[in-house]
């Protein structure tokens, strides 16, 4: 899960694994697999890192045995 702002301040919590594409114009709109959009503050650069540090944390955590 990434941490991103609303438009109007709020924050939003996404699963980024039901991320199916991230436009930009004056916003980010980002549409997930299951249709709804969410619009965004953060640019496409952000909204990619925010996702590979997520990703990175997930495969980097040690797995009980």
């Amino acid at each position: 899960m990434i941490v991103l702002t609303r438009l109007n301040g709020q924050p939003v919590m996404l699963n980024c694994d039901l991320i199916e594409s991230v436009e930009q114009d004056a916003e980010s709109v980002i549409t997930l697999t299951t249709g709804n959009a969410v619009v965004v503050r953060e640019p496409l650069d952000e909204i990619e890192r925010r996702v590979v540090a997520f990703k990175r944390k997930i495969f980097a955590t040690p797995r009980p045995e």
